[in-house]
């Protein structure tokens, strides 16, 4: 890994071709973050819901200071997926999307809690539908599905216990763990330690958001001590801390980060964003990152955007980004001799591509 990371700059054609190309996993991804703006429309309208097109329009406005991603979410449960149908085709577009930026395996989040409350759909009718469209997008698009249901952190910790037992009592192989999301603040995780007790004595695997809202970094340390988790999901103010960042370096934890992420994009300056970032220090302290998209469309970021950004914003290597690969795989819940399999065919296709898009002096960068 490059300990001195290369200033910002522009993507060239041929590195968006080659990122474009290369496999990829999505293990930080969102359902209700992933809707198309069509879709989200058309949902409105149908529902009749009391949201203008100007409020839709602003929840889509990516600027220099992106708000609404949660009030997304919350709009999307409160008043727009009212039957399996809809999670069904939510579920099937997003991995229709992914897959066209050759995602190749997705472990993505859905909110049971939120979802149950306001549609009035069971728990076990929802996760039917999801799977639907996850088994059509299998056979469309020829990419692997998996959800990963989290806790709604701003929900009681007694709903989290109730999410987890809605899993058991439903119990499915292409559901494999849990995870835990919605704002941080006030909401420590140490508060659903029973939820993830539960969870991992019952043989799910766990991760969770921590230290995602520049909060400090003690919520990633009680999530790795108290809940246990098997990976991170953001993490970012780990830097803050040397000695828990070489703990986890140690441990081989992977944390799936945002590149896109708004939380430093509504607090750095534009001029030393991409500078700033904590991204870019984790690695060069051990950390294992994987790069992911998170809500896609409501970032306006695409598999490949995120990709990109980690080379272009934050100036890693076309050797840190198959080491970014790698640590994907090993932080997929698969099998460890699916994880052998990949590693061996996805690194063989990576420097394939890196040969054929990259092979000129001026095009490699790094």
């Amino acid at each position: 890994m490059a300990n001195m990371n290369a200033a910002p700059t522009c993507a060239t054609p041929e590195l968006t071709a080659f990122v474009h190309a290369i496999p990829k996993m999505e293990l930080h991804c969102h359902l209700l973050g992933t809707v198309r703006k069509s879709t989200f429309i058309e949902l409105v309208q149908r529902a009749k819901a009391p949201l203008a097109l100007e409020e839709i329009e602003a929840f889509y406005t990516r600027g220099e200071k992106p708000v609404g991603v949660l009030r997304v979410l919350r709009a999307l449960d409160e008043w727009l997926l009212q039957s399996p149908a809809d999670l069904q085709r939510i579920t099937y577009e997003y991995l229709q999307d992914a897959a066209d930026h050759n995602v190749r395996y997705a472990e993505f989040f859905w909110n049971p809690t939120g979802t149950v409350q306001c549609s009035g759909m069971s728990y076990a009718t929802a996760q039917a539908a999801i799977l639907a469209g996850v088994s059509d997008a299998q056979k469309d698009c020829g990419i692997r599905g998996r959800l990963v249901p989290s806790i709604d952190r701003e929900a009681p910790a007694a709903a989290a216990v109730q999410m987890v037992e809605w899993m058991l009592t439903n119990r499915h192989d292409e559901v494999p763990g849990i995870g835990i999301d919605y704002r941080e603040n006030e909401r420590p995780p140490e508060m659903f330690v029973d939820a993830y007790a539960l969870a991992r004595n019952s043989g799910l695997k766990t991760t969770a958001h921590a230290s995602e809202f520049g909060l400090p970094w003690n919520n990633l340390q009680t999530a790795l001590d108290v809940l246990k988790v098997d990976r991170i999901d953001h993490g970012y103010t780990v830097v803050d801390n040397p000695e828990l960042a070489q703990r986890c370096a140690d441990m081989g934890m992977v944390f799936t980060v945002v590149p896109s992420n708004s939380y430093y994009l509504r607090t750095l300056s534009p001029e030393r964003w991409a500078l700033d970032h904590p991204i870019r220090r984790m690695p060069s302290m051990g950390i294992r990152v994987h790069p992911n998209t998170d809500d896609p469309t409501l970032h306006h970021i695409d598999p490949t955007g995120a990709w990109s950004k980690m080379v272009c914003d934050f100036g890693f290597s076309i050797d840190d980004l198959k080491d970014f690969m790698l640590n994907g795989i090993d932080a997929a819940w698969i099998s460890d001799s699916e994880k052998r399999a990949l590693r061996s065919q996805w690194s063989a296709e990576f420097d394939t591509l890196r040969s054929t898009h990259l092979s000129h002096p001026s095009t490699a960068q790094a």
